[in-house]
């Protein structure tokens, strides 16, 4: 790539093309997080994601039918059946093509939504496109580009963003947020000043709704209302106590020095249920100011059941979303997939039945959710 200046205009400049290095590199690194993802422990080892530390009040007579209660809730123009999105996993490797169609279809059986892996590969090596492209396995899924929001100071523009998001029809964009995982890469990149500004840009010109998401280590109240002010339209908090991405760069580094630091952020990042707390509270402030433009709330990072999901719902949350329980589940079959999420599905409504709650709008205001002491 070529050389960057401190510009704050730089980061919309094309590139122009890439050296075969970087598309090994990149391949390299895919499949390496590939592997340790599906092979090792590499959930956070003392953060949990938080939602332990809340209880549903139980209410004896519910006043609910358990076999009407309704899942389905409408965002971003298209309706899902249960507030659940695949979160984005993998892509620009041939061995992935299969895994995000499976993904795809399961998302389509399930009437969830999805946002595929991370289209930097892509968009640097017009190789591995199709290893992004689901819709022609599941041409009416809510269904999400996603680009490293760094890559806007390293050569990606809206040209880049637009192409990101024709490339599989997406219905909207993810900007991920993931300054600690590239810190602990050899390779990463670390340059993450002026970005605000940058992502507003991509919010005033791109056409699809635009979202922001952590990567694993939460968004906190500072931050949020600083994202908010940029006019996305999504905050997806990715919160710490699920799976920890200085885990997986601590396996696959060769920087001894690297490896031996990340000992001492085991305990790096906000608790999802925390940061949930913090985003929600900004949102809200926002939309006493703008009460027509609410940001969209999504909870990851640790949802791994249907009370984890319901939790988050009653906490604020429009949407959670799941990555890894979901990806090892898709390495088996698709039909494990989809059984895996009629869990999440069953038990939201055994969670809901249990406190009376019988859809989605009556969970997000319920008041039978208490905080632990």
């Amino acid at each position: 790539m070529k050389k960057m200046n401190d510009s704050y205009f730089e980061g919309f400049t094309k590139t122009g093309g890439f050296d075969l290095d970087i598309k090994l590199l990149n391949g390299k690194r895919k499949r390496e997080h590939l592997d340790v993802s599906l092979n090792h422990d590499v959930n956070f080892k003392k953060i949990s994601s938080g939602f332990e530390n809340y209880n549903f009040i139980h209410q004896a007579l519910p006043e609910a039918d358990l076999n009407k209660i309704d899942l389905s809730i409408e965002i971003f123009r298209k309706k899902l059946s249960l507030p659940l999105m695949i979160s984005p996993l993998v892509g620009g490797i041939e061995e992935t093509e299969e895994i995000n169609k499976d993904l795809a279809k399961a998302a389509s059986i399930c009437g969830i939504a999805m946002g595929i892996g991370s289209q930097r590969a892509g968009l640097e090596d017009c190789k591995v496109e199709k290893s992004y492209m689901v819709r022609d396995v599941a041409p009416d899924i809510l269904l999400f580009s996603n680009l490293g929001a760094v890559q806007l100071n390293y050569g990606f523009g809206i040209e880049e963003c637009k192409k990101s998001i024709d490339m599989i029809g997406a219905d909207g964009i993810i900007f991920h947020l993931n300054s600690i995982q590239e810190a602990f890469q050899s390779e990463g990149n670390h340059n993450f000043k002026n970005l605000y500004l940058k992502i507003e840009y991509m919010c005033k010109s791109l056409e699809k709704p635009v979202l922001i998401r952590e990567v694993g280590f939460g968004i906190s109240y500072d931050v949020a209302k600083k994202i908010i002010a940029t006019g996305i339209n999504g905050i997806d908090v990715g919160g710490a106590g699920g799976t920890s991405w200085i885990e997986i760069e601590k396996i696959r580094s060769k920087n001894e020095i690297l490896r031996r630091v990340s000992e001492s952020f085991s305990e790096w990042g906000i608790p999802t249920a925390e940061s949930l707390m913090m985003v929600r509270k900004a949102v809200n402030e926002r939309s006493l100011e703008n009460p027509t433009g609410r940001t969209c709330i999504i909870a990851s990072g640790g949802i791994r059941t249907g009370m984890d999901a319901a939790k988050a719902v009653a906490l604020g949350a429009d949407m959670v979303g799941i990555a890894l329980p979901i990806l090892k589940n898709i390495s088996v079959s698709i039909e494990q997939c989809v059984d895996y999420i009629k869990e999440i599905e069953t038990g939201m409504k055994i969670a809901m039945f249990g406190i009376g709650c019988s859809k989605i709008s009556e969970l997000k205001n319920t008041k039978f959710i208490k905080k632990l002491n």
